[in-house]
């Protein structure tokens, strides 16, 4: 096996490790936090400034999710280019996993005030800015992806699945928007459309890694 097969493998299963890795994270950080209330509060919450799990979400959390989305977004390129795809669709498509991956870290960078509800602080405005690029640039890749997967016969079967992903992934962030501009204090569940958008798109970027290591294992090594 080639240097670059083995970089491109190892990326692919950063694809694989940073879902695992970024739900971990939350559901260990919310257990430390007694109280910690998933369905109405943000996950940045868990990484708000002065918090008990403010270094372990913002860096185990969002900066470590972060590099391996974009050493997956190399591999996901390197992939497909082995696998004879069209490069254009393919590259846009692992840019927006990139940005995705950037997004991340920035929003692990710059914490979030408590409760998120100081956005006259320029840390917390970055925050949200670098949060609000990753999910559009993951929805993006997933949109893309859908044109990208029909055109491969071993990945057709992703290419409904990615659109369900991306339409599904956008409701809940218009759902969890629709909350953030109510007003209301009480009642709302931000925090569970928050964490199921999240969960779509982190579930897409595993499914996606690991049929293309499946694939990658079924054509012989390059010189």
């Amino acid at each position: 096996m080639s240097t670059g097969d083995r970089l491109i493998r190892a990326g692919l299963v950063g694809g694989i490790v940073a879902p695992v890795l970024w739900a971990a994270v939350i559901v260990i950080a919310g257990h430390l936090r007694p109280g910690f209330d998933h369905v109405a509060q943000y996950i940045s919450e868990l990484a708000e400034r002065g918090s008990s799990t403010q270094a372990l979400m913002r860096y185990a959390g969002f900066v470590a999710s972060g590099l391996l989305h974009i050493g997956y977004a190399a591999a996901f390129h390197g992939a497909l280019a082995r696998l004879g795809e069209r490069r254009r669709l393919a590259l846009a498509v692992a840019m927006l996993i990139a940005v995705n991956g950037l997004g991340r870290i920035g929003a692990g960078l710059f914490a979030c005030e408590p409760g998120c509800l100081a956005p006259e602080v320029l840390t917390q405005r970055l925050h949200s800015l670098a949060a609000t690029v990753a999910f559009l640039a993951i929805a993006g890749a997933a949109l893309l992806g859908a044109v990208l997967f029909r055109r491969h016969p071993g990945l057709r079967p992703l290419a409904a699945y990615s659109l369900a992903s991306a339409v599904g992934g956008l409701l809940c962030l218009g759902l969890m928007s629709a909350g953030e501009s109510s007003g209301e204090s009480t009642g709302l569940r931000v925090g569970l459309y928050e964490r199921l958008a999240s969960g779509l798109f982190s579930l897409w970027v595993l499914v996606g890694a690991a049929c293309l290591l499946r694939l990658l294992g079924q054509r012989p090594p390059a010189a």
